[in-house]
């Protein structure tokens, strides 16, 4: 398989790492104003750049009838328009906030909690708390906006999540500090007791793999998918 790289910061680097690991052949590096390689040769583009460049650069992808993979997150305002684009140009698009197998099982225990207390009358208030390292441009992460969106789809006592720790709302803190690769906490608290359920990630590398994993599943495929089309839990 060709890939080309979208991106070419840490996760960028971890992929290409990966890739050359299992033979998969790089042919395209874009980042910023620096183009190598010919993204018309990719079978598949795996995206992680800055969010102000995401839609340009899948539309680029889509223009070759290249299927993506897209990791970055903080631009899913324009995710129909990316849909639209994708099925005129015949093509295929994988979104995912997290590709990392263990936080998708993550997403499925979050769900799966939500939907318990969901069948009593919950006296449960819940939180998310995530920690990244610093050069995290968009705050709350993607990962933590999609467990607290699956909670809402999941449990009719929460409408939306807040900033806010002292509303009704699921209590969204973010936290930046060096070093920190990815850290989500769930609290479901009550005033009896407290129900919390973690995933830390210790290096990207398990981003990179289901990234790669993704951009086999979706090759030669026309349409939008996620994670769920790929994992079979």
């Amino acid at each position: 398989m060709k890939i080309a790289i979208i991106g070419y910061g840490k996760m960028g680097r971890t992929i290409e790492k990966i890739a050359t690991k299992e033979k998969i052949e790089v042919v395209c590096i874009i980042d910023k104003e620096m183009q190598k390689g010919d993204l018309s040769k990719a079978d598949v583009s795996i995206n992680f750049c800055v969010p102000s460049a995401a839609v340009e650069n899948i539309f680029k992808s889509f223009d070759y009838k290249v299927p993506v993979v897209c990791g970055t997150t903080g631009w899913l305002d324009n995710f129909d328009l990316v849909k639209k684009y994708c099925e005129e140009k015949e093509t295929a698009f994988i979104y995912s906030s997290n590709f990392s197998f263990g936080v998708n099982i993550f997403f499925k225990v979050n769900k799966y909690l939500a939907s318990l207390m969901n069948k009593y009358d919950s006296p449960y208030r819940i939180s998310i708390e995530e920690t990244h390292h610093k050069e995290k441009l968009d705050s709350p992460s993607g990962t933590a906006i999609s467990l607290a969106n699956d909670i809402i789809d999941n449990n009719n006592s929460f409408k939306s999540w807040t900033k806010n720790k002292n509303s009704e709302s699921i209590s969204m803190i973010s936290n930046r500090q060096n070093k920190k690769i990815g850290v989500h906490n769930i609290s479901f608290e009550s005033k009896f007791d407290k129900i919390k359920i973690q995933h830390e990630a210790f290096s990207r590398d398990a981003f990179a793999k289901g990234s790669i994993i993704a951009a086999k599943w979706i090759k030669n495929k026309r349409g939008v998918f996620k994670m769920d089309d790929i994992l079979d839990f």
